[in-house]
């Protein structure tokens, strides 16, 4: 059986940890040639490494930066079939204790980010032909909390762009579809971030909010970015996929 990325170029952000580096070992070891890009150099720099990938240095809040990286995929390979917007943050904070710096940056890096990749990585997809851009969104992007107001604000913006991306791609592309991605609490850097206690205890006060009682794992986000990569999804665009477990069922 051929490798599900045969002959595809992927770019995924934020790809020196967490969601970002499982996906790109995923895509790699299914044939696709992957660019990782993260403003972590350090990190990004080992996970190409250890990966056998390429990495870019990449601030994805400086659309400049958007356009040379892009530029530099194009004079590379002179193709770009999959795009995944995965650079992120996490904030706690209601809408009283938010201060404008924080709204701002969250802003910037969950939402702002993936409206210049979409931007200036579409002509080279279209250019490409069949292709998928993947938006990383959250399950707070679908289900409030009162102290996630900056977070939920940007991740439910980034489902609601990504419909009007895939819309627009369906008008004046050949085949380039787009879906966000909405995962449950997962054990990765961001998790860490968000929580000043990691202990088995908060973790088992997070399952136990999750109907199938666990956290999401990176392989479990990764199997699924493979699925909408690949010319399997070709009929699926402008819609999100969640995986949370069960949570939002409730």
């Amino acid at each position: 059986m051929s490798k599900r990325l045969d002959g595809k170029v992927a770019l995924i952000t934020g790809g020196a940890a967490g969601f970002g580096k499982g996906t790109a070992e995923t895509f790699a070891r299914e044939g696709a040639k992957v660019y990782i890009s993260d403003i972590n150099v350090e990190g990004g720099k080992k996970v190409a490494e250890d990966l056998g990938v390429t990495f870019l240095e990449h601030d994805v809040t400086n659309p400049d930066r958007w356009q040379e990286v892009i530029a530099e995929i194009k004079s590379q390979e002179n193709q770009l079939n999959i795009l995944v917007n995965n650079a992120g943050i996490g904030y706690m904070g209601d809408v009283e204790g938010t201060t404008n710096e924080a709204w701002e940056m969250v802003h910037k890096i969950d939402l702002d980010s993936v409206f210049y990749g979409c931007k200036y990585a579409l002509p080279l997809m279209r250019d490409s032909g069949n292709g998928s851009i993947i938006n990383i969104s959250s399950i707070s992007g679908i289900i409030a909390g009162h102290n996630f107001t900056a977070y939920n604000s940007a991740k439910a913006a980034v489902r609601h762009l990504s419909k009007s991306v895939a819309l627009h791609c369906a008008r004046t592309t050949n085949l380039v579809r787009c879906n966000s991605v909405h995962p449950v609490f997962a054990r990765t850097e961001i998790l860490e971030a968000l929580l000043n206690d990691t202990s088995n205890d908060m973790l088992s006060k997070l399952e136990r909010q999750i109907p199938v009682r666990k956290l999401a794992e990176i392989e479990d986000i990764a199997n699924a970015l493979l699925f909408l990569a690949s010319d399997e999804s070709k009929m699926i665009t402008g819609t999100e996929l969640v995986i949370d477990g069960g949570i939002s069922a409730q």
